[in-house]
C-alpha cells in the first residue's frame, strides 16, 4: 500500500477522532482514541484501494501536501 497523507481531527460534537484522506475520496475512518483511529483508516484504505482495482478504476498517486511542507 502507498502512503497517503491523512488529517486527523477531534470532533467534540462526536466525542471521538475523524481521519480522512485527502488523495481517496471519501475515504475516512472514525474512533475513539487515535490509535483506533489510524487502524480504522488503514483498514478504510485498503478497501478503497480494493474496490477501485476491482471496478477498474484510477488509483491515485500519494500527491496531497498541506501548506505547511509547500512554505518550507
Amino acid at each position: 500500500m502507498k502512503d497517503y497523507h491523512i488529517n486527523v481531527f477531534y470532533s467534540e460534537e462526536d466525542k471521538g477522532y475523524i481521519v480522512d484522506v485527502p488523495d481517496l475520496k471519501h475515504c475516512s475512518a472514525f474512533g475513539n482514541t487515535r490509535e483506533e483511529t489510524l487502524m480504522e483508516v488503514l483498514k478504510a484504505t485498503e478497501a478503497w484501494l480494493a474496490a477501485a482495482k476491482k471496478n477498474r478504476k484510477p488509483i491515485p498517486e500519494p500527491s496531497y501536501r498541506p501548506m505547511i511542507y509547500k512554505v518550507a
